[in-house]
């Protein structure tokens, strides 16, 4: 009788085994990461934040680094990737393999709005896949000292005066820019001069040092407006903030439509598995609701969130519509 074996024992084996690795090697690489998902993490993992060091994200950054280090048993390092407002390092996350070693700490601005104003190499949604949001991020109008002006009405008042001074207002970012032109438009004074600056640290300093009037602040100059360098107008949130809890908002001042906040949240490549996902986002979730952690973010007004992936997906996708619409309805020209 012929055997049905064509080759011996030791034979077999080797072919099977050479199959199996012919066959791994036609998977694609996210399907590849997925096998190994279980293994995640066994070497650093590293956070890329698209901004220069210092800045309140690059706080968060770090704040978040070294927790989720210990949570994971892996060096957690940040990489500061700054330029083309966010585009330079988020696209480098878009292009990273989805492998649960390359992450992105993002704001809204880069995420969502610099896609609608400049060419960008990635989706705000289809490149990515959302870990969780962290916190939300307030925004307030505060001015020069001397500007003789001490609420929104005042400042309206005085941008319209026959005759008077023509006021300046400067802006460190797109996302800054486009509310200013949002805000000029709301007040009827086109005539109120943008200067545009690099950063949020010096749009602020230009404010103190008095070369403009004033500006839109993302929190970073908690402490100038604690120490009286600078005076606060008005928030731009829906309620008024724990930390300036005497500063109206701008719906109470009349401006319904001047509400707006940005975003931390943690990304990483599109097609990163789904249980590097879910491991990741539980991991937030409860470092965020650290009692320390949650004292740090209301330190600089930083709303502590923690959120499921899902509805980090829907802020995302609510934000990239929304600024959009404004970008194509602004007057605002982003410096080259």
């Amino acid at each position: 009788m012929t055997s049905r074996f064509l080759f011996p024992p030791r034979r077999r084996a080797l072919l099977a085994a050479g199959a199996l690795a012919a066959a791994v090697a036609l998977v694609p690489a996210h399907a590849q990461s997925a096998v190994g998902a279980g293994d995640w993490p066994s070497r650093p993992i590293r956070v890329i934040v698209p901004f220069a060091a210092g800045g309140a994200t690059d706080v968060v950054a770090r704040m978040l680094s070294q927790k989720l280090s210990e949570a994971l048993g892996q060096p957690v390092v940040i990489d500061n990737r700054g330029g083309a407002n966010g585009i330079i390092g988020t696209e480098a996350v878009a292009r990273a393999a989805p492998d649960g070693y390359t992450l992105l700490l993002n704001t809204a601005g880069a995420q969502t709005l610099s896609p609608a104003l400049y060419k960008a190499g990635y989706e705000p949604l289809a490149s990515f896949a959302p870990v969780s949001l962290i916190a939300r991020i307030g925004f307030v109008m505060v001015a020069h000292p001397s500007l003789p002006a001490n609420s929104v009405q005042e400042l309206v008042a005085l941008a319209k005066r026959p005759g008077a001074k023509p006021l300046s207002m400067s802006s460190g970012s797109s996302m800054i820019g486009l509310i200013s032109e949002q805000f000029k438009a709301d007040i009827g004074a086109p005539g109120i001069a943008n200067a545009q600056y690099k950063g949020t640290g010096p749009q602020l300093q230009a404010v103190v040092g008095g070369e403009v009037d004033l500006t839109i602040d993302p929190f970073v100059g908690l402490q100038m407006i604690k120490a009286g360098k600078v005076k606060p107008l008005a928030v731009l949130s829906e309620q008024r903030s724990p930390a300036l809890p005497q500063v109206p908002t701008m719906k109470e001042a009349g401006l319904a439509g001047m509400t707006f906040q940005s975003w931390a949240g943690l990304l990483a490549p599109a097609g990163t598995p789904a249980a590097i996902v879910k491991r990741l986002n539980a991991e937030v979730v409860r470092i965020v609701a650290l009692p320390e952690v949650r004292e740090q973010l209301l330190r600089i007004d930083y709303e502590p969130v923690g959120s499921t992936p899902e509805q980090f997906a829907a802020t995302i996708e609510q934000d990239a519509a929304r600024w959009a619409r404004i970008a194509k309805n602004s007057t605002f020209k982003p410096a080259s």
